[in-house]
């Protein structure tokens, strides 16, 4: 069966600009790595993330996340091979952990305020997505806006929504939702990501731009470095 297009907004493509450019690929196979893949950062145990967040510069809270949906999808899709560092890399990009636009993430892990990009109206960019949630996720009963702190867009969500801390809710405003939804959404694009082909798969996956990928590949690097 041949594969949809998925669709996730990226909040650093135009930060300068301060607007969120959503982004389409077919998720099949690339003809070549787009980045090379980052190095394995160690995991930290509970006790380390203060000091990991210290020399990382992730927010404690966010740091958790990543690690918490790296070690579930390490043990459901040992295949995978996803490191929290490339989580973090991606969460850097699309909200600045959880901070774009002045936000911060509150003790349960939710941007506050939330955060919401522009109406995908097809103007600067964006392609055009009429709403398919009534406006449930983002607000918006017109367009469609990617939401929360990994930037999800509202059809996404309705494939690939997790439950990260077992509330019983699957929230994309929630960092522990949202890492372990991109976490299982980036192993499905990518299938092995300890190799460059499918590292970058997947991430192309997020957002098909190669300079996009460098990035995410680049601060995931210094994250790994930093421990």
């Amino acid at each position: 069966m041949r594969r949809l297009p998925v669709l996730i907004a990226a909040a650093a493509v135009l930060l300068m600009a301060g607007l969120v450019v959503a982004t389409t690929v077919d998720r099949g196979p690339s003809s070549a790595p787009a980045a090379s893949v980052p190095p394995v950062a160690a995991t930290p145990t509970d006790g380390e993330l203060r000091q990991v967040s210290r020399a990382t510069g992730i927010p404690r809270r966010a740091l958790s996340a990543y690690v918490a949906a790296a070690r579930t999808v390490g043990r459901d899709d040992r295949a995978c091979g996803i490191a929290w560092n490339t989580l973090a890399g991606i969460g850097s990009s699309e909200s600045s952990h959880g901070a774009f636009g002045g936000a911060r993430l509150d003790e349960a892990g939710v941007a506050r305020p939330l955060i919401i990009g522009v109406p995908l109206d097809g103007s600067g960019g964006n392609r055009a997505i009429r709403d398919t949630d009534g406006g449930g996720l983002d607000g918006d009963q017109q367009w469609d806006r990617a939401v929360g702190p990994m930037q999800f867009i509202p059809t996404t969500w309705a494939a690939w929504g997790a439950d990260g801390d077992g509330d019983g809710r699957n929230d994309p405003h929630d960092i522990d939702d949202a890492a372990l939804a991109a976490a299982r959404y980036l192993c499905d694009a990518g299938r092995d990501l300890s190799a460059s082909a499918g590292w970058s798969r997947a991430v192309l996956t997020y957002n098909n731009s190669g300079a996009y990928a460098r990035k995410v590949a680049s601060t995931a690097t210094e994250y790994a470095e930093a421990v």
